[in-house]
């Protein structure tokens, strides 16, 4: 296998696994956990499912280590391309898994606080959920950031179809912009959430092919080797 071939499908299994614990953890686990009317609902919710509580945090956990390393080989794969757009794709990345980072505390203390209640257990359980959530929140910002330069590195590349790269640069704009909107029109979530969908669906077309093809079959061929010149002997 092509080492560059190698490099994309390790980055699209990091990747993957970013979507497998992400996904989880924040439309599964969480909502079945947090009622956002009701910190004693919230509450008596962390004491009755505890291991799912916990097993939230360890997803919240593998998000982070797998983003962290999405973002190093994403560097890796795309350097030779455009060493400016890796960069920012690595350091928006390690942004993004420092927010998931974060949030995980804040979910494991929560746990830790249903657990061993301080103070008023269920106003507090429910800050740090709440908090969590905002993280969430205003880290759409950078999750939209790190597609726009991966984006702009597979058009770069010609590795990767045209349009997943345009999808991904529209799509990582639209998902900064959902983040304003998110808190300067409270009533207007309808239109911030499906900003979100382009940038979803050139993320899983971005995991497929990393995973599937890696890279385009031309792009691995090599120039001919160099014939030698043959070294002239004295006579």
């Amino acid at each position: 296998m092509h080492a560059l071939t190698r490099t994309a499908r390790v980055t699209g299994l990091f990747y993957l696994g970013n979507v497998i614990t992400a996904v989880p953890g924040l439309l599964i686990v969480r909502p079945q956990l947090f009622a956002a009317d009701d910190p004693n609902a919230t509450l008596a919710n962390l004491v009755t499912h505890e291991s799912l509580a916990r097993a939230g945090v360890a997803l919240a956990l593998g998000m982070v280590v797998t983003q962290t390393l999405a973002a190093a080989w994403f560097y890796r794969l795309f350097r030779t391309v455009d060493s400016f757009a890796a960069s920012g794709i690595a350091a928006f990345g390690l942004v993004s898994a420092i927010v998931g980072l974060v949030s995980a505390a804040m979910l494991a203390t929560a746990v830790e606080v249903s657990v061993d209640p301080v103070g008023d257990a269920a106003a507090n359980v429910q800050v740090l959920y709440l908090v969590s959530d905002d993280l969430w929140g205003v880290g759409a910002l950078f999750f939209g950031l790190w597609l726009i330069p991966m984006g702009w590195c597979v058009l770069r590349s010609g590795w990767m179809p045209h349009v997943l790269g345009w999808i991904l640069v529209g799509g990582g704009v639209a998902y900064v912009l959902s983040a304003f909107i998110r808190y300067l029109a409270p009533d207007a979530q309808v239109v911030a959430e499906a900003l979100t969908y382009p940038a979803s669906v050139g993320e899983l077309w971005m995991v497929g092919y990393l995973l599937v093809r890696g890279v385009r079959r031309q792009a691995l061929d090599e120039a001919p080797p160099t014939v030698p010149t043959p070294t002239r002997v004295a006579s």
